[in-house]
């Protein structure tokens, strides 16, 4: 059972009881350990299936987990609780949540419905979103959540905080409009059950007794709330396994807290401490140039990855002159691997640290038609037409939520306007009703007048779709619903481009809801609500096609590929401005986790490019090499990095080191300037011509710079180096350049900037 693992996968396997931590490497195989003890504590030690809990923090982990643990564990594996976070605590508290005043019927708010609640209380509360925004009201929620402080509990701890008083009302108010919807948001999920544990110990103690064996995954992810909730379940039996990498904690601006295994011993004296460092993934190269720059930082536990692989091809370093000669030139190499057999699209991924980054890759792809696919992209079911449909779903499943009813109640128009809406609102509160229960009133709304008739039909529909499900299903109904709305025949009639995008959007929601039902012969809409928002974006993603995957390095935690292009590499962009000017060694050392994950995502080839000047909001900087590069050994780069003033034996761990570097910068207009804090130097945008010629003083103070009058206009016959013949349709002046729409004979429309096309007039 246990055969193929290493010696320190075999002595984390075996482990049976007490607090075990077990540190985890990138590549070293932990979810392999994770299964095989699991496995082992069935087989060898009889536990009961019943007992064991395995808790990991994406949709798509646990699935992997779940599908070893099902295939090696056989009968009983079912009994096995293998999920997420925000799933067992779903599972809790539908069980269980009327012990502490909701109903278990319970609407699960996903970051779209929260900004609608959050609008509504601006609205209530007159809060100005010039004043304060409505997306730092929702963080500053989320963050006291995860620190488990309702909104009473917040109020009492920033009570002598004025500049807290607008957050605190709001706080109150979002949470009591989520209460009346008999709504949770995510953060609710966790916070709500360690609060019912603790207002209900008999609840709690029953969960105890069942999960005498508690496994956690990527505990270096967890923040105070998560904490709490595993010390609970485990505070009887302290059989507690945690698996993590503190190098690999990059989530603080979500409130991972990598104390919580920095200190794990401290929280459990008896804990046994195991370290995986055999990587099975990278080249020993990439594994050196990890455990090199990580090695600068100083809140960690020590260890160094090692490889029994013999291939070890160098890590190839490039430096380009500008962001789009660095798109165009990874795309080139790309495509040219793909010619000669050496990868397929599949293979690559581009890593980034910011979504900004990936404009140029796109413009790069579309070019060369290289199907390509952007991780973190609009989430399939936060698209609109998905969003509608399920807030059908959603109404049906609990017209208590209002949200949801009020989106829908004139989706598709049906004569029902947002004064109408107004007024049943108002009903609502002054009558302490639901808003669907207004609907089911409207007649006795005098203010409503004829358009009672049209919310009481609507009502009347949603009390039907009810009734029918049990015989008709999920897709059944929601088939009848497209249709009976004509919600689809909406689409085609508003001949808008994506038209055809949104109907095969809806297709596939369809396609969904049949698969769902396939598994779930006896189906449940409220379950499968829960699972469609439970999806990340990572889950959403199509092994099967071949094509290039493009991410931020947050995005690609747990991910693995062939050849990386990690891009971008220069002081500013990553590490970003604020890193390093904020003067915190814990920020800087958080960047340099990141960039430890970015490089070990790499298994056979890693790519790492930076551009002497990059265009960031509009304006053209210029940063040196990121120092996270420098402090790769030479022996290990393949390219040339530029030369600096720099000692060659500097390490950039504080930020005096750091504010040394920028005073010898050589890209500074003079020598030795000095600058206390980072200001990257910006200039406008020009095209190359005017770049050759016009001065860096002159480029410094940002004088607008454009190309004269076009050689040619609308209607003109213009020639293309790559795209060929065309026409041009329309030209638009900018502030700095001429945006010209030309339409190519053989590729069809094609958006440029005067500058870069170069095209001639024929």
């Amino acid at each position: 059972m246990l055969e193929g693992l290493n010696d320190k996968q075999y002595e984390a396997a075996t482990h049976v009881d007490g607090p075990l931590l077990i540190i985890a490497g990138a590549g070293s195989g932990k979810t392999r350990v994770l299964t095989q003890r699991i496995a082992y504590l069935i087989e060898e030690q009889e536990i009961n299936p019943y007992n064991i809990m395995a808790i990991t923090f994406t949709n798509k982990a646990a699935g992997e987990m779940r599908e070893r643990v099902d295939s090696i564990v056989g009968f009983g594996a079912e009994s096995i609780w293998v999920m997420t976070f925000h799933a067992t605590c779903v599972r809790i508290l539908r069980r269980y949540i009327d012990h502490i005043g909701y109903d278990n019927s319970f609407t699960i708010y996903d970051t779209d419905d929260m900004k609608s609640v959050m609008k509504g209380v601006f609205k209530k509360l007159q809060y100005d979103p010039k004043q304060i925004k409505e997306s730092t009201i929702l963080k500053e929620i989320s963050n006291a959540k995860n620190e488990l402080l309702g909104s009473n509990e917040f109020a009492a701890e920033n009570a002598a905080d004025f500049g807290k008083r607008k957050v605190v009302t709001a706080y109150q108010e979002y949470q009591e409009t989520l209460r009346k919807n008999n709504a949770l948001d995510f953060d609710d999920l966790i916070r709500l059950t360690v609060y019912l544990f603790k207002a209900c110990p008999e609840i709690l103690e029953s969960y105890q007794k069942r999960f005498r064996y508690i496994m956690v995954d990527e505990y270096q992810d967890t923040n105070t709330a998560q904490f709490e909730l595993i010390r609970l379940l485990a505070a009887k039996h302290e059989n507690l396994c945690v698996v993590g990498d503190d190098d690999q904690s990059i989530y603080k601006f979500r409130g991972a807290n990598i104390m919580n295994i920095l200190n794990f011993e401290k929280v459990y004296h008896d804990a046994k401490v195991i370290k995986l460092e055999q990587n099975y993934r990278s080249t020993q190269c990439i594994l050196d140039a990890a455990n090199a720059v990580i090695a600068n930082n100083t809140g960690r536990k020590q260890k160094a990855l090692w490889t029994a692989r013999t291939d070890n091809e160098p890590i190839h370093f490039h430096l380009y002159e500008n962001g789009r000669e660095e798109a165009a030139e990874i795309v080139d190499d790309i495509c040219r691997r793909k010619r000669h057999g050496e990868s397929d699209f599949s293979d690559c991924a581009i890593l980034y640290r910011t979504n900004a980054q990936s404009r140029e890759f796109e413009e790069a792809f579309v070019r060369e038609n290289v199907p390509y696919h952007i991780v973190g992209g609009i989430n399939f079911y936060a698209r609109k037409e998905i969003k509608d449909l399920l807030a059908y779903l959603k109404t049906v499943d609990n017209a208590q939520d209002d949200l949801c009813v009020r989106r829908i109640i004139n989706v598709p128009k049906r004569g029902i306007g947002a004064t109408t809406i107004t007024k049943l609102q108002d009903y609502a509160d002054n009558m302490d009703l639901s808003f669907f229960e207004a609907c089911n009133q409207a007649k006795n709304i005098p203010t409503l007048g004829k358009a009672a008739d049209k919310v009481e039909s609507f009502a009347l529909m949603i009390r039907r779709y009810r009734t029918e499900l049990s015989n008709k299903g999920i897709l059944g109904l929601m088939s009848e619903i497209i249709e009976n709305t004509g919600y689809v025949a909406e689409i085609k009639a508003s001949g808008e481009e994506d038209a055809e995008d949104r109907i095969e959007n809806i297709d596939e929601f369809l396609s969904k809801i049949q698969i769902y039902e396939e598994e779930h012969p006896e189906f449940n809409l409220s379950e499968f609500l829960e699972e469609v928002a439970l999806v990340s974006d990572i889950d959403n993603m199509d092994s099967e096609v071949s094509r290039v995957l493009l991410m931020t390095i947050h995005s690609a935690k747990g991910l693995e590929f062939s050849r990386v292009y990690l891009s971008g590499m220069e002081d500013g962009v990553f590490p970003s401005y604020m890193t390093i000017n904020s003067g915190k060694n814990e920020d800087m050392e958080e960047e340099r986790r990141l960039a430890y994950v970015a490089i070990t995502r790499a298994k056979d080839c890693l790519n790492i490019s930076a551009s002497r000047s990059r265009m960031v909001r509009g304006e053209t900087q210029y940063n040196p090499v990121s120092r996270f590069v420098k402090e790769i050994p030479k022996e290990f780069l393949e390219g040339e990095l530029p030369k600096t003033r720099i000692r060659e034996d500097e390490i950039y761990n504080d930020n005096s080191r750091a504010r040394s570097f920028f005073r010898e910068n050589p890209y500074t207009s003079q020598p030795g300037e000095q600058r206390d804090n980072f200001i990257p130097r910006k200039v406008s945008v020009k095209t190359a011509e005017q770049n050759n010629a016009v001065s860096f003083a002159q480029m410094k103070k940002g004088v607008p710079q454009k190309s004269g009058a076009l050689e040619y206009s609308v209607g003109d016959r213009v020639r293309h180096v790559k795209f060929g013949d065309g026409t041009v349709r329309s030209i638009e002046e900018t502030p700095r350049d001429y945006q010209v729409s030309v339409a190519f004979d053989t590729v069809g429309n094609k958006i440029m900037y005067a500058a870069f096309a170069k095209l001639m007039k024929i």
